[in-house]
């Protein structure tokens, strides 16, 4: 049988290190440790694996998870061999943490060790207007990967303020704290309003990861359906 999808290009990647990726857009990822990703992100696997939903953990997480109604759905990944995650074919980037955080949102957070810690955080100013907007903060060490409708670019918020559609923004420094801005008046939210209503403002030493897309609509829900390289290529 001959066909280009033998070629090497369309081969598993053989690689010795825990979270690698397969192509710029699926995560391969050799378990040993735990690893917690979004529910629905796997797409393949390869030797004894268990798949297990992640709760809350804590009560004061589950506090939160039930007042914000911040909804990430976690699942536990376990055993050995090999996974395979991604998110219709989203950009995934990786962040390693050292001690220090990233706040994410949820709909762009594919998988990260299960060793980090993560909690749920609220933008300041995210009233009932906004419908609350919440975020995960995700502090400790180990790795993060996130996904991009698109590449992904990095803004540096340290030298002016800087203001990212909320449906754009993928992630932050975890030491930011937007805040929730609107930029129309209220009469034209009232006749419609813009995708720009919201932006989420920044400023301060540190950065912010933007996507070139406002999120792809979910049938129905009328929101995102789920917002290549190291976050070092990211600074290059």
């Amino acid at each position: 049988m001959r066909s280009h999808l033998f070629d090497e290009a369309h081969r598993e990647v053989d690689s010795d290190q825990t979270w690698a990726l397969q192509s710029p857009y699926m995560l391969k990822v050799r378990l040993g440790p735990d690893v917690l990703a979004a529910k629905g992100a796997m797409v393949a696997y390869q030797g004894r694996v268990e798949f297990q939903h992640e709760g809350a953990g804590s009560f004061g997480r589950l506090l939160k998870k039930v007042v914000t109604a911040e909804d990430t759905p976690l699942m536990r990944v376990s055993g050995q061999g090999e996974v395979f995650f991604a998110r219709q074919a989203e950009h995934v980037f990786l962040v390693q943490l050292e001690g220090d955080g990233i706040s994410v949102d949820g709909a762009n957070l594919l998988a990260f060790d299960a060793a980090v810690d993560w909690d749920i955080r609220r933008a300041q100013g995210a009233g009932m207007m906004a419908g609350g907007l919440f975020n995960l903060l995700l502090q400790g060490r180990g790795v993060v990967a996130l996904t991009s409708d698109g590449p992904p670019m990095l803004l540096d918020c340290s030298q002016q303020p800087t203001s990212v559609d909320v449906q754009a923004a993928v992630a932050w420094s975890a030491n930011l704290s937007p805040q929730l801005v609107s930029s129309v008046r209220m009469r034209s939210m009232v006749r419609g309003g813009s995708g720009e209503a919201f932006q989420y403002r920044f400023h301060g030493p540190g950065f912010v990861v933007v996507q070139p897309s406002e999120g792809r609509p979910v049938v129905g829900d009328g929101g995102r359906s789920g917002g290549g390289g190291v976050l070092g290529d990211l600074f290059g």
